[in-house]
């Protein structure tokens, strides 16, 4: 019955609601890299507030898609890497990645003629 539907257990919802945040694909595209110090990924995503990418990276490292390696140095420095998992899912953002070059034209055209009243 659709009253038994308990859309925290959707696995496309929940994994949707982690992965197409603002942030998460910026951050993984990032590591795609390899991986980074803090200060190093937040000049490479620069728009991103230190708060929010703290934030980012603690919810990307419990999801299981990125590791954290705190090195003991004064004060500690932190190195940010995508774990396997991370790199699995690089895979189909790739796949939107190209996508989104491919049609950004077409899209960008698509609202110009929408917002000018040119609704298809």
């Amino acid at each position: 019955m659709a009253s038994d539907f308990d859309p925290t257990m959707c696995p496309v919802r929940n994994v949707l609601d982690h992965i197409s945040t603002k942030w998460t694909p910026l951050i993984l595209l990032t590591l795609q890299s390899g991986a980074l110090r803090f200060s190093q990924l937040h000049k490479q995503v620069p728009d991103i507030s230190k708060r929010m990418l703290t934030q980012s990276l603690r919810d990307l490292e419990r999801d299981g898609l990125l590791s954290r390696k705190v090195f003991p140095t004064k004060p500690p420095s932190v190195e940010y890497e995508l774990t396997e998992l991370g790199l699995s899912v690089m895979v189909p953002m790739g796949a939107l990645v190209d996508w989104a070059e491919n049609n950004f034209e077409k899209m960008k055209s698509a609202r110009r003629d929408f917002d000018n009243g040119m609704q298809v």
